[in-house]
């Protein structure tokens, strides 16, 4: 038996930069026992690459990407609450997405999918909200992009989350981010493989994804960390006599294999449209200014968290996230922790995260 379960949304489902789609799926887990109408109840967004499969179950033994988080007696405490995970709409672990096939067409959508925004990923999300019967969530949590989709929906639908938990996330991207996810959506394009888009799902795209999940790499970690981590440290296997430039470090195997495994696992249209969702957010364009999109907030209490070493989403932006929330959320707090592996400190940093997300969830 499978944990992962479906949501369709009847009729046109429309897209907040025009376009719609027909019947589109939202794919999603739960842990945890439902209380009335969703006083316990917490929603979890997630970053661009991950599935609904944030932890195991009775369902599904295996490990998920927040592990160790949520369960019995964890900060997300199975015990106490009802957690739901979504798949961000425009992904490939089971939402709707440009891999999976149009109803009016009976083709995949290919690069004919609307364009995608996070906003469009947020209302997902209340689909699932809805189709539970919900009428309010204990806590919002976005990671990541799942941060910016979690501003989205607190403020699209701003009667029904008591709580936001954003971490290592922001109101916007800044021009750094938004120069590298570029070059990782060019690197994909240029793959021969990928043909505009259309090429067959069993013999996808490798270079392009491959080179972009190595930069990617490269902005999630921090130099410090690897610089203890690695060193100068060399390879101990014997070179590819064939390429000279390449192999002589073990940092080049580390992204090596993280690319190897990242391969195959995530399709290449859907990244290109998720990480472009990611550039087109701004939450200002909820009110024209940081202040007046965070006006519209109707939440009792905010947690913002960030990480010194992430410049991804460098530490001042989650300062600024955090400022501007409080101007009309009394009970907002603000933590900067001192993890040395950047952006992903949040997935691999529990012992740092563990104690501020239990004193904010104890605390409510």
């Amino acid at each position: 038996m499978k944990a992962t379960k479906f949501v369709k949304i009847d009729g046109k489902f429309k897209m907040h930069r025009g376009g719609y789609l027909e019947s589109p799926i939202i794919a999603y887990e739960t842990w945890g026992e439902l209380k009335n109408n969703g006083e316990n109840a917490i929603l979890i967004f997630t970053g661009l690459s991950p599935s609904a499969h944030a932890s195991s179950s009775s369902l599904d033994a295996t490990s998920g990407w927040w592990e160790d988080m949520i369960g019995s007696g964890l900060p997300l405490d199975t015990d106490r609450f009802f957690i739901i995970c979504v798949n961000s709409l425009g992904s490939c672990f089971g939402s709707t997405g440009p891999n999976s096939i149009d109803p009016l067409t009976e083709d995949r959508y290919k690069l004919s999918f609307p364009v995608l925004s996070l906003e469009d990923v947020a209302k997902g999300g209340y689909e699932v909200i809805k189709a539970l019967g919900l009428k309010k969530l204990h806590t919002t949590i976005g990671c990541s992009m799942g941060g910016m989709t979690a501003l989205s929906f607190c403020v699209q639908f701003p009667d029904i989350s008591e709580r936001l938990i954003s971490i290592s996330s922001s109101a916007r991207a800044l021009p750094f981010s938004i120069a590298i996810r570029s070059l990782q959506r060019e690197m994909i394009k240029r793959d021969p493989r990928w043909n505009n888009g259309d090429y067959d799902p069993k013999d996808p795209p490798v270079m392009g994804p491959r080179l972009a999940r190595k930069l990617g790499m490269i902005t999630y970690r921090s130099a410090r960390e690897w610089e203890i981590r690695f060193a100068r440290e060399r390879n101990t296997f014997e070179k590819d006599d064939n390429d000279q430039f390449y192999g002589d470090f073990a940092v080049e195997s580390y992204l090596q294999n993280h690319a190897e495994k990242f391969t195959g696992q995530f399709d290449a249209n859907c990244y290109l449209y998720l990480s472009r969702a990611s550039d087109l957010f701004d939450f200002n364009e909820n009110g024209g200014s940081l202040s007046s999109a965070c006006a519209k907030l109707k939440l009792s209490s905010a947690l913002v968290i960030g990480v010194e070493s992430d410049f991804l989403f460098p530490i001042h932006q989650q300062k600024e996230l955090a400022d501007h929330i409080s101007e009309s959320v009394n009970k907002t707090k603000f933590v900067s922790l001192d993890c040395i592996k950047g952006h992903d400190s949040f997935l691999v940093e529990m012992d740092a995260f563990r104690p501020v997300i239990s004193e904010f969830m104890e605390n409510e």
